[in-house]
């Protein structure tokens, strides 16, 4: 068996798309109307009549999944989203315990998105603080190992 990513249910598989494409700078691998495809997830329009459940059987906002992306530069993505009126927050910028910060956003059917920094990001960053890599390490939770390969 072979993973194939996620499927997103969708009601105007339009404004996905443009979300997805415009938004999050997103090519799609495959359009075929109702089903568009990404790399490492899809949207498709009509999810309940394609599973044969009932419509009000899909949940908007369940907040009990996320799409998640990750950006070198968090403050330049987010600089661009901040641009755009109709764009729904969950939160704004917010750092974790480990470092890393991220943003997230609702795409137009209320899924979450999550963007952050990728982790070789936040370890240069450290880096650049003058952290050693003994509490890079010890700060992101990566091995020694793997920090050191990122030592300025």
């Amino acid at each position: 068996m072979k993973y194939q990513g996620c499927l997103l249910a969708v009601r105007d598989i339009s404004a996905s798309k443009n979300f997805y494409e415009d938004v999050l700078h997103q090519n799609a691998v495959m359009d075929i109307g109702g089903h568009v495809a990404f790399e490492g997830f899809s949207l498709q329009q009509g999810y309940a009549d394609i599973v044969g459940i009932a419509a009000d059987c899909v949940k908007e906002q369940s907040h009990n999944f996320q799409v998640y992306f990750e950006v070198e530069d968090l403050d330049q993505a987010y600089a661009e989203l901040k641009h755009l009126p109709s764009l729904q927050w969950v939160h704004e910028i917010r750092e974790y315990p480990w470092g890393q910060r991220d943003i997230r956003v609702y795409d137009p059917d209320k899924h979450i998105v999550e963007i952050a920094e990728d982790m070789t990001t936040v370890i240069k960053r450290f880096f650049a603080q003058g952290m050693s890599s003994e509490e890079v390490a010890k700060r992101t939770m990566y091995p020694v190992e793997f920090v050191k390969q990122y030592a300025l």
